[in-house]
């Protein structure tokens, strides 16, 4: 499957039609199954499944490290549509709450609050212990430069992205898909499965911040998320509780909002 596909349109412009031609960016369903059952189906661009399903499996604290996976493939060579999951037996002891997905906290949950989920989250997730600090110029240069890193946005112009970076500003991954949980998912997986997410202390993010994304990156132990969209007042309420520092580019791209967490961006 291709990230993305040629499609005809006709293009108006001032009273005149004409027929051309757009990439359109990939949407396909994605089925996770783990221990032989399913247990949930993504809609991403096709790409990067393994890393994909990696780090879906750290964020929804299925794995805490890659020897948790006894395997992680695809149910059949050719259908990168369905990845199954099989998992250590002492690891499948200490999560049966998540493998029948008792408790889970999905983005459309019903009938909690904003301080129920935080809550909520703030028991299986530890605050993080790091002391980074960074240069503040050089995070601003990294989220104004993100677009370096998306052909498939330049292309489609219809991807969100993903960079992670270690503490000298070299990128570690990066990764582009139609949603913007399955970017950060598919770049925290490759570092995952790489065993380099402890060099992690930034994510770049094309979109804004959703407590699933802190959530995301809580998981992961990433310090540091700037996004080019401003984040929600949970995000900012769940990063404040867990001690990650959030900042978004200003109304001219010239300065950064810091949110919370701002003692780790150092001029």
């Amino acid at each position: 499957m291709a990230d993305s596909i040629k499609h005809k349109v006709v293009y108006w412009e001032n009273s005149s039609n004409k027929t051309t031609q757009h990439d359109l960016i990939g949407e396909e369903p994605l089925s996770i199954r783990v221990q032989g059952n399913p247990y949930s189906v993504v809609m991403r661009t096709p790409g990067d499944e393994i890393a994909h399903v990696a780090g879906f499996c750290l964020g929804e604290g299925i794995v805490d490290t890659p020897d948790d996976f006894t395997s992680i493939g695809f149910c059949e060579d050719d259908d990168t549509n369905v990845v199954t999951v099989t998992l250590r037996a002492s690891r499948r002891e200490k999560i049966p709450q998540i493998l029948d997905r008792r408790g889970f906290i999905s983005q459309t949950s019903c009938g909690l609050c904003g301080k129920e989920i935080v809550k909520d989250l703030y028991q299986i997730i530890q605050p993080i212990k790091d002391t980074t600090k960074i240069d503040i110029k050089k995070t601003l240069i990294c989220l104004k430069e993100l677009s370096l890193q998306q052909p498939l946005r330049e292309k489609t112009k219809a991807s969100h992205a993903a960079v992670l970076y270690n503490s000298k500003f070299e990128i570690l991954a990066v990764a582009e898909d139609v949603g913007r949980h399955n970017a950060l998912d598919k770049a925290i997986g490759k570092v995952f499965l790489e065993r380099t997410l402890s060099q992690v202390v930034l994510a770049i993010l094309s979109s804004r911040i959703s407590y699933e994304l802190v959530q995301k990156a809580a998981r992961a132990h990433i310090p540091i998320i700037l996004a080019h969209s401003r984040p929600t007042a949970l995000a900012v309420e769940l990063a404040s509780q867990l001690n990650i520092s959030l900042a978004s580019l200003d109304d001219d791209d010239e300065g950064l909002y810091i949110f919370c967490g701002e003692q780790r961006l150092q001029t």
